[in-house]
């Protein structure tokens, strides 16, 4: 079937039709970049994100490699957790009263970073940072309407996808 063909059966499906291919097609791309991470690196691509922003900011602390990847405290807690059990990352307790925690990569983390696929962020927030500013705007204010209509929890708007 030729391409134009294929272009006036889909033009010919129900809005809420194309938007769910449109949505499928969003949703396999991030699916088959986690496989491909996973394949590649041995971890999760969260994982891999935290391993990234620990290795572009020795030193940082749980709470600020929280923010870096906006999830919550715990989620990065248990992310710190896995990589310092995978002997990827090391934690040190600094500052006069010990209570902060310094996160530094070790040399098994290099390895896990040079044959993981890039962007180590994903390609979800890849791809949104590229978008020009009226654009997000514009997908902001239409996902606000459908996550209303799900009746979504936003709970989880601070769970990584590759986690879910």
């Amino acid at each position: 079937m030729s391409q134009q063909n294929n272009q006036g059966e889909v033009d010919r499906l129900a809005p809420e039709t194309r938007v769910l291919r449109q949505f499928r097609i969003v949703f396999n791309s991030i699916k088959s970049h986690f496989r491909q991470v996973e394949r590649d690196a041995g971890l999760g691509g969260a994982q891999l994100w935290a391993l990234s922003v620990i290795s572009q900011s020795p030193g940082i602390g749980v709470t600020e490699l929280a923010r870096a990847l906006d999830i919550h405290q715990s989620t990065a807690s248990n992310l710190v957790r896995t990589l310092t059990s995978r002997g990827l990352i090391a934690s040190a307790r600094e500052g006069l009263d010990r209570r902060g925690v310094a996160l530094r990569t070790l040399a098994a983390a290099d390895a896990v970073l040079q044959r993981a696929p890039q962007p180590f962020v994903g390609v979800l927030p890849d791809a949104l940072a590229s978008l020009d500013a009226a654009t997000l705007a514009r997908l902001e204010q239409d996902l606000a309407v459908l996550i209303a209509r799900l009746a979504a929890d936003e709970a989880g708007a601070h769970m990584p996808l590759g986690d879910a």
